[in-house]
């Protein structure tokens, strides 16, 4: 055999066998960790060893991937959206200019209005927050719209529901060594989005990052704390608030938070305005 042609056969391995053998030893170790329940044909595993993502490494990139195909199955028949695109504009224009001041700008922001009554506002993972129309309503005036919305923001930026999905993945049982399914990761990103709270510490430090963004984006940071008030002392607290930390206690750290002097001249406190802007859009 020449040793042009021998050379030519590894430079060949290089390329095609090593690659292929690193990639059969990932799906084994795969295999061996799945639950028999979940066994799979070889010709599946190849196929879905390309969708295979891991959370814990998980880009950028990756993260608004996810986040958009969550968004698709929420649209799609878990939740209605508003049909009024002023409406839409009005909150995207607020949220957008509480992204740029948010700790994390440079991740697209989509923002979305969900025709429910019901007092709520929710996020998932890269960069997708959705604001009901009953938040809207309940809200006395722009800066505590603004305050909900860089709540749900805040979780975006701390990568919380990233968190949230890699924990509940491991307590179901099905990520493996070399990740989770795509598949399997949307249906747990609507099932967090929709139905199970953040923790604790996630939703204390969503209030931090929320209000900072707030202040950054000229909105008075004491909206926060006066919606939250509001809600509070209503008799009745809307149903999210029974998945967050006790609201009394979210206020008392949120005053902590909040600069009285960074705050004084904050915008958006206007209740005619604001509900000049409702009756425009709703009407």
């Amino acid at each position: 055999m020449s040793k042009h042609f021998s050379s030519g056969i590894r430079r060949c391995l290089r390329r095609w066998f090593y690659p292929l053998l690193s990639v059969s030893v990932a799906l084994a170790i795969g295999l061996s960790s799945l639950p028999p329940a979940q066994a799979f044909s070889w010709q599946d595993l190849i196929f879905r060893g390309i969708q295979v993502i891991q959370l814990s490494t998980l880009s950028d990139r990756q993260e608004v991937e996810l986040g958009e195909q969550i968004d698709g199955e929420l649209v799609g028949g878990e939740i209605r959206l508003l049909r009024n695109r002023e409406a839409t504009a009005y909150i995207d224009r607020i949220g957008q200019q509480l992204a740029r001041a948010g700790d994390r700008p440079d991740i697209p922001y989509t923002f979305q209005v969900v025709d429910d009554p019901e007092i709520n506002a929710f996020a998932t993972m890269g960069g997708f927050v959705y604001v009901n129309k009953g938040l809207m309503l309940a809200a006395d005036n722009e800066a505590e719209l603004a305050s909900v919305i860089a709540h749900e923001i805040g979780h975006i930026v701390g990568r919380h529901s990233v968190e949230q999905m890699r924990r509940m993945a491991i307590a179901q049982g099905v990520a493996s060594v070399a990740g989770i399914d795509s598949n399997m990761a949307v249906q747990i990103g609507v099932e967090l989005a929709l139905r199970r709270p953040h923790s604790r510490s996630a939703e204390y430090e969503a209030d931090r990052l929320g209000v900072e963004a707030l202040v950054r984006a000229g909105y008075d940071g004491r909206a926060a704390v006066d919606f939250l008030a509001k809600l509070l002392g209503g008799g009745s607290p809307p149903t999210f608030l029974s998945t967050h930390p006790a609201t009394g206690d979210r206020i008392e750290a949120l005053e902590r938070e909040i600069d009285g002097t960074a705050t004084a001249s904050g915008a958006g406190m206007d209740t005619a305005t604001y509900r000049a802007t409702l009756d425009h859009l709703f009407s």
